[in-house]
């Protein structure tokens, strides 16, 4: 497994929540918010990654990120958490 580069990270994560920055509910996220956030037993957030297999190869994957099976037409029952009150950071930074 290849380690993320940073760069495309940091311009690439998204956390739904209800306050920040928003554009139709979701904040920007950095790498570091994301990091504390990870590291927080309480309510961590669950990433979720977006990008296509080819981007995975190339760049690497997020460490415990749930892979989607496609960034616009995931099945939302079977790879969403069950949790309604689950915090989600989406992850893509393939152009797609």
């Amino acid at each position: 497994m290849k380690i993320p580069r940073l760069p495309a990270l940091a311009c690439s994560l998204l956390l739904i929540i209800g306050c920040g920055e928003s554009l139709e509910g979701m904040t920007a996220l950095h790498v570091a918010d994301l990091v504390a956030l990870r590291s927080a037993n309480e309510a961590a957030p669950i990433v979720l990654d977006a990008n296509g297999a080819d981007f995975r190869t190339r760049e690497g994957i997020i460490p415990g990120a749930v892979l989607l099976s496609s960034y616009a037409h995931y099945d939302v029952a079977k790879e969403l958490p069950a949790r309604k009150d689950a915090h989600l950071v989406f992850y893509c930074a393939d152009s797609h």
